[in-house]
């Protein structure tokens, strides 16, 4: 079954380019001239991925990617703009995105990584399926996408959710920020490694007794993070 993707773009001559390199590859592609227009295509299509622009008519890709994630989507997006300074990556990271590419961008460099987009995410939905794991009193049903601490299902935005489950997949490995931001969100940056903190005090607050004191995600001085039994 080919892997539905996606894009919203509001400039003609691109989306077409765009969907038609795709399909060259063997995608199934939709295409958004705006924001409004891609929520609303969205519920329809189900897409495997979303290739999202920025600067797009009626919402912006900032708020459609927000309320994508609000709504409960967390197919991977991959944004592509012409908005390249790093605050801008910043907020897309924050708001959930999983790659950014800024333009001009190289279509082969583009192709891969929409493919090793769609491929981990294959990976991982083969790998979590009817899956139970957790640690302490907390348990991961992966298979429905539920954290649950002491009986109650926890709320956690979808990069809290990818994090902690790269925390369970290396369980016990000290895993450094750079490896967590290439992991969870596809960008190695040192500028980013604030991110990783914030998801992880995010973790904490909601799955330790004492986040202060944390037993389980635990600090690894001049390292990074590690999750402990």
């Amino acid at each position: 079954m080919k892997a539905k993707i996606l894009v919203v773009e509001d400039n003609h001559d691109l989306a077409y380019g765009l969907q038609n390199n795709l399909e060259i590859e063997g995608y199934a592609v939709e295409v958004a001239g705006d924001g409004r227009a891609a929520l609303e295509c969205v519920p329809k299509v189900k897409p495997d991925l979303v290739i999202l622009d920025l600067m797009l008519p009626e919402l912006d890709g900032y708020r459609v990617l927000q309320q994508l994630r609000a709504d409960g989507w967390d197919m991977p997006v991959l944004i592509l703009t012409a908005r390249g300074e790093e605050a801008d990556k910043v907020q897309g990271f924050r708001l959930g995105a999983d790659q950014y590419v800024t333009k001009p961008f190289g279509l082969l460099e583009l192709l891969a990584r929409v493919d090793r987009l769609l491929e981990r995410a294959r990976e991982s939905e083969a790998a979590n399926e009817c899956e139970l794991r957790g640690f302490g009193d907390v348990a991961v049903d992966t298979a429905a996408r539920r954290v649950v601490r002491c009986g109650d299902e926890v709320p956690c935005t979808p990069k809290a959710y990818e994090l902690l489950l790269t925390l369970l997949r290396h369980r016990g490995s000290a895993l450094t920020r750079q490896e967590l931001l290439l992991e969870v969100w596809g960008y190695p940056s040192s500028v980013l490694t604030r991110t990783v903190d914030t998801h992880i005090a995010e973790l904490r607050r909601k799955l330790e007794r004492d986040p202060s004191e944390p037993e389980h995600i635990v600090t690894v001085r001049k390292v990074g993070y590690r999750l402990e039994a």
